[in-house]
C-alpha cells in the first residue's frame, strides 16, 4: 500500500465517523480498523490525535469548498440564486442522510472551539474562507442591484453564516427542512431583497426633502 493511499484512506474513514460520532468520542483504533491500515500507518502520517483532527479540518474544508465552488461559479444564475442553491443543495444532501452530522465545522466548532487554541485558530480560517466567498456574491448582487444595497456585504455573510448554523441544529432535533424553509424565506424573501422601486439614494433624497420642508 503507498504511503499516500494510506493516508487518504486514514482522512476518509475518520471524516466519515468523527462526523457521525463526534471528533472526541472517535478512537484512532476505530479509524484504523474502518481505513484497515496498521498503526504504524498512522503515526507515520499524524504525530497525534490532535495533529489527525487538523488535518481533517483541511479535508472538510476542501471537500466544502469543491462543493461551494460548484454552485457559486454558475453563471445560468444570479449571485443570490447562487448562495439561495448552495443552501437548498446542502439541506438536501442533510435531509437524505437522515439528519445525522450535519456541517463538519459547525461540529467540530461546537465541540473543539474552546477546548483546543489549534482548532480554534483552524476552524475561524475555515469559517473566514467561507465568509469570504460568501461576501464576495454578496457584494456582486449589491452591485448588480439584486439586493438590498443598505446592507454591508461582510455583516451580512456573518449573519446568514450564523442563522444557518442555527438552521442546522434545529433540522436535527426537528429531523425535518422546516427550519431551512423559514430561513430561505427570511434571508433571501425578507433580508435581501431589495426595496420595491426605491434605492439608497432614493431614500437620502426623500430624507432631506423631509429636512428643508
Amino acid at each position: 500500500m503507498e504511503a499516500k493511499d494510506a493516508k487518504s484512506r486514514i482522512l476518509k474513514a475518520g471524516a466519515r465517523i468523527v462526523l457521525e460520532k463526534g471528533y472526541c468520542d472517535t478512537g484512532l483504533a476505530e479509524v484504523l480498523e474502518a481505513a484497515k491500515v496498521p498503526k504504524g500507518s498512522f503515526y507515520f502520517h499524524f504525530k497525534s490525535k490532535e495533529d489527525f483532527g487538523l488535518q481533517l479540518v483541511d479535508t472538510f474544508a476542501g471537500t466544502l469548498k469543491a462543493a461551494r465552488d460548484s454552485v457559486l461559479r454558475d453563471e445560468s444564475l444570479t449571485c443570490l440564486e447562487r448562495i439561495r442553491e448552495m443552501f437548498r443543495r446542502q439541506t438536501e444532501l442533510f435531509r437524505k442522510h437522515g439528519f445525522k452530522g450535519g456541517c463538519p465545522i459547525g461540529n467540530l466548532s461546537q465541540e473543539m472551539g474552546d477546548r483546543s487554541p489549534l482548532f480554534r485558530k483552524k476552524l475561524k480560517q475555515v469559517f473566514g474562507e467561507l465568509r469570504a466567498d460568501l461576501a464576495g456574491q454578496l457584494c456582486l448582487a449589491r452591485e448588480k442591484g439584486e439586493m438590498n444595497e443598505a446592507l454591508d456585504p461582510e455583516e451580512t455573510a456573518d449573519f446568514i453564516l450564523s442563522s444557518w448554523q442555527g438552521a442546522l441544529l434545529q433540522m436535527k432535533v426537528a429531523q425535518s427542512t422546516a427550519p431551512f424553509d423559514v430561513f430561505d424565506r427570511m434571508i433571501f424573501e425578507r433580508l435581501l431583497r431589495p426595496f420595491p422601486g426605491k434605492n439608497k439614494k432614493t431614500i437620502i433624497n426623500n430624507q432631506l426633502l423631509i429636512l428643508n420642508c
